[in-house]
């Protein structure tokens, strides 16, 4: 589907996704909601945003969710539409709409989730929280995200809480192995730019010899034709 190779440092985590969304959605008690989508879309993003070819990274996206049947363009449009709720709002808004309080489309996830007593939790909802953290200005951090989330989840939506901040860790564990790969990866280009810079300085000075001596050498022949015209006359 993808027809085209993905690039040696991003394959291990690009298969790792498609491998834990495809468990995921081929569960019976599944059920697709913005929450969920906001955090496939999280995961996405974190893990292709530096990916080398661009076209190539949307392509990645593209076949990751289609390969088990999901819509990219509902997926997208379910993930924007709890982005753009989320936008202004506070950590404190956030836990109301996770009690079920109101009717904004987050307080509506909560409802189906504390209505389902099968409610099957999954990797990108918790994700997808993560990213609501952000979003409200929660700082990014490991510790900081595991309290939030045992509250969100724990006393908000009232279900078990402990997959939720072992994902929440790993996220951030993700997170800062892939930093310090786009700071390697910087590193190794502006060296790279720093040998092409060397290279081409060091082709212009020798350019620039040839030339000096080939205008000296000019000069001397241009001399020696004078001498023998002055020794003629």
């Amino acid at each position: 589907m993808l027809g085209t190779p993905v690039n040696a440092l991003y394959k291990g985590m690009c298969t790792d996704l498609v491998g834990s969304l495809h468990l995921i959605v081929v569960n019976a008690r599944f059920q697709k909601d913005p929450l969920f989508s906001l955090g496939l879309i999280a995961a996405l993003d974190l893990v292709l945003k530096n990916y080398p070819e661009k076209e190539t990274a949307k392509k990645i996206k593209t076949a990751m969710i289609e390969s088990v049947g999901l819509s990219e363009a509902e997926i997208d449009a379910d993930a924007a539409m709890l982005e753009e709720w989320a936008k202004g709002k506070t950590k404190d808004d956030v836990s109301s709409a996770l009690k079920g309080e109101g009717d904004s489309p987050l307080a509506t996830v909560a409802k189906a989730v504390k209505g389902e007593e099968w409610w099957m939790y999954s990797k990108f909802f918790g994700i997808g929280l993560v990213r609501l953290m952000d979003i409200v200005g929660v700082e990014q951090d490991m510790s900081v995200a595991y309290d939030t989330m045992e509250n969100w989840v724990g006393k908000c939506l009232e279900k078990p809480y402990y997959t939720a901040c072992s994902d929440s860790d790993y996220y951030f564990k993700v997170k800062g192995k892939l930093d310090m790969m786009e700071t390697m990866m910087k590193e190794i280009e502006i060296r790279e730019k720093k040998r092409m810079a060397d290279r081409l300085e060091a082709k212009a000075e020798a350019a620039i010899r040839a030339a000096e001596k080939a205008a000296e050498w000019d000069a001397e022949v241009k001399g020696d034709k004078a001498e023998e015209k002055e020794t003629v006359a």
